[in-house]
């Protein structure tokens, strides 16, 4: 029974390892439609805009902020109505998007000087955030951003 366990083990092993070398290429434009989404929704934030968040965040969405805080999208829309997050600049550097089929996921740091909830949330940050592409549109529908030490 231990050696049938430990088989499954390692034939399961195998055969993930075998999907993530897959050589099978995203179609072409992918990267560029998720990135141009990206700079879309931060260019809406930083004029204090909902609407491209209210069109690319699924509404299963979930945000982890730097602070651990947890939201959804009806949350993270709600802090933009109010302006309760206010971003005076923010930048999206070293963006890399992986693809997984209708999955995306895109890393990058920003460098930001805003506040929320009148607290100062300035200072560099790494993001995930991740895609799916559902019935050919891609939603965001999840992020999570870390702060980096000054």
């Amino acid at each position: 029974m231990g050696r049938m366990v430990v088989f499954a083990g390692i034939l399961s092993a195998l055969c993930c390892s075998g999907f993530a070398q897959s050589k099978e290429r995203p179609p072409a434009g992918t990267e560029q439609a998720v990135m141009r989404i990206e700079r879309e929704m931060l260019n809406a934030i930083l004029k204090g805009d909902a609407s491209a968040n209210e069109r690319y965040l699924a509404d299963t969405y979930v945000f982890t902020a730097p602070d651990g805080a947890v939201q959804n999208k009806a949350q993270a829309i709600a802090d933009l109505k109010s302006g309760e997050l206010k971003l005076q600049s923010a930048s999206l550097d070293d963006a890399k998007v992986q693809v997984y089929g209708d999955t995306a996921v895109v890393t990058y740091s920003s460098n930001d000087k805003g506040t929320y909830k009148g607290k100062d949330i300035s200072g560099k940050t790494r993001w995930t955030d991740v895609f799916v592409n559902h019935n050919g549109r891609w939603q965001v529908v999840a992020s999570h951003g870390s702060m980096l030490p000054k």
